[in-house]
């Protein structure tokens, strides 16, 4: 519990994480990081998906040493850390480790170790979560001082994101998450999607707590052909297509990000 605590201090830490995959979380937390390191920041990103890993995909890397090598003692710390196109630092893990699909002591302790040491390191470190409520994800998401939950505004990705706001609510004692709605369809749909959400919030969540749940949307991604050709071509959008309507949107949840 005192990690837990001292980690909701250290805003240097962001968990980005989502309720359900496919809303392009991954996308989100590589192309923060190249838009924060290109303002100047010196940006971590921490494949912290332990067991799915995707993160080297998105930067079309092709990594000799992972997070896990780290965990088993065949390399230090230093040398898995990884420059990453978009001048940011990446910290990969190996894919398909079905031992990382459930919280154990030993992953527990090596992940808290691991984020402590190179959080001084760094003006952000952004952890890509999993998906969902797991317990790999929701003990990840307790390391972090922020949180932004990833979401678009289909039903399905609502839903799983109300059920991640209230999760972290009453387990964690979040009482400021922010919110990044991606693929939206229209000017102002991020903005309705924060009230709504919000609105379910103080219906259900922040009745019985001491404070009430306070959603911050960090910014609307509008829906962009050039975010799949990006994606395609294992290229940074804001690198590759930097005057793409969603690669602006991203800068600019950066710069709120860093405020």
């Amino acid at each position: 519990m005192t990690a837990l605590i001292s980690a909701h201090d250290n805003r240097t830490i962001i968990a980005v994480t989502s309720g359900k995959g496919g809303v392009g979380k991954t996308f989100v937390s590589a192309n923060l990081a190249a838009a924060l390191a290109r303002m100047g920041k010196k940006v971590l990103v921490l494949d912290a998906d332990l067991g799915l890993a995707n993160l080297d995909v998105v930067l079309n890397l092709y990594p000799k040493v992972t997070l896990h090598d780290v965990f088993t003692g065949k390399c230090t710390l230093r040398e898995a850390i990884l420059p990453a196109p978009g001048g940011f630092s990446v910290l990969l893990a190996g894919s398909g480790m079905v031992e990382y699909s459930r919280m154990t002591p030993e992953v527990r302790d090596q992940l808290q170790r691991v984020i402590a040491e190179v959080a001084p390191q760094f003006d952000h470190v952004l952890l890509d979560t999993g998906a969902g409520i797991s317990d790999v994800v929701l003990y990840t998401v307790s390391l972090a001082g922020r949180v932004l939950v990833v979401a678009t505004p289909e039903p399905t990705s609502l839903t799983d994101a109300y059920a991640t706001i209230k999760v972290l609510a009453n387990t964690q004692g979040r009482r400021r998450i922010s919110l990044l709605v991606n693929q939206t369809r229209r000017p102002g749909e991020g903005r309705a999607v924060r009230l709504q959400l919000q609105q379910v919030v103080d219906r259900f969540v922040n009745p019985p707590l001491d404070s009430p749940v306070q959603l911050e949307l960090l910014g609307e991604v509008p829906a962009d052909p050039a975010v799949r050709d990006a994606v395609q071509q294992r290229q940074l959008l804001v690198e590759a297509m930097p005057g793409a309507p969603a690669a602006i949107a991203i800068v600019a949840a950066a710069a709120r990000l860093d405020a």
